[in-house]
């Protein structure tokens, strides 16, 4: 009896450590999930806003890259052939070293046509079927003028400012493009896409308003709409330098935008991670 009895006070000690290891090791499992979630939900981005700059007349590109890289805020870049004050276009070998430097920090790319080429209209149907457009480049050799493009010819635009991309930043561009003033049609979309590129516009409040008249629409005004008007999941478009306005949006603008929203919980992620064209993005690798 007394072995008997002694074998059973050591399964109920073996039983009560066995209880408490087990009560422990849960606690220390739920403590550890608590912490991976909370630090997976400061990385998370969780109220996201999708900042992308055309190009422009490129006065303001290096102060701009100063702002974004001190708040780290990762953009998408539309880039097309420009005419810039310094280094003939955007695209031209001057400013190559400026956007192998934003490819390093991490920065997306896309085109904007290599002649900021902007759609005027479809034209009928030629006798063979195919579609062709009114293009009215703004920049190159041909500015000014108005053409007749074919599918053919429109996605060498496209393309081209792509490679020119590519070939600076040694990073290949993301499969989106932007037609400059936003200006597209059905036929024109088809187009690009059967080609190989989406078309990226810009939310309602993501119009930032740098190509305004800076007299009519000063940049606190600016500034207090976008901080006021933004939402969730907004695209937003601005532009590294605009020749009309007097007084330049960037970065006078920019930098206490970036303040006020992240203050407001948002955060800010490239088009690469957008819902709408993420899965364009991995399908085209």
């Amino acid at each position: 009896m007394a072995f008997g009895h002694w074998n059973t006070h050591r399964a109920k000690i073996f039983v009560m450590n066995y209880l408490k290891f087990a009560i422990i090791f849960i606690a220390f499992q739920a403590v550890n999930t608590l912490v991976k979630a909370q630090n997976a939900s400061k990385n998370e981005c969780l109220k996201p806003l999708y900042l992308t700059f055309d190009t422009g007349h490129m006065e303001v590109a290096p102060l701009i890259a100063d702002v974004l890289n001190k708040h780290q805020v990762k953009v998408t870049f539309f880039a097309a052939n420009e005419r810039t004050k310094v280094g003939n276009g955007s695209l031209s070998q001057h400013w190559a070293p400026w956007w192998k430097a934003r490819a390093a920090e991490g920065h997306e790319f896309a085109s904007h046509t290599y002649d900021h080429v902007y759609w005027r209209g479809d034209m009928p149907n030629t006798s063979a079927g195919g579609a062709q457009f009114r293009i009215k480049p703004s920049a190159g050799a041909f500015e000014g003028r108005e053409f007749t493009y074919d599918v053919k010819k429109y996605c060498e635009q496209i393309a081209f400012a792509a490679e020119r991309l590519q070939d600076f930043t040694g990073k290949k561009p993301l499969p989106l493009y932007r037609a400059p003033g936003g200006k597209t049609s059905p036929k024109l979309l088809a187009a690009a896409k059967s080609c190989g590129f989406e078309h990226v516009a810009w939310s309602p409040a993501g119009f930032l308003g740098d190509e305004l008249p800076s007299g009519a629409y000063p940049n606190d005004m600016l500034l207090k709409k976008a901080l006021n008007s933004v939402k969730s999941g907004d695209i937003l478009l601005a532009h590294l330098g605009i020749w009309s306005r007097q007084d330049p949006w960037a970065p006078a603008v920019l930098e206490p935008l970036i303040v006020g929203l992240k203050a407001k919980g948002f955060c800010f992620e490239t088009l690469r991670t957008h819902p709408e064209y993420k899965n364009w993005i991995a399908a085209a690798k």
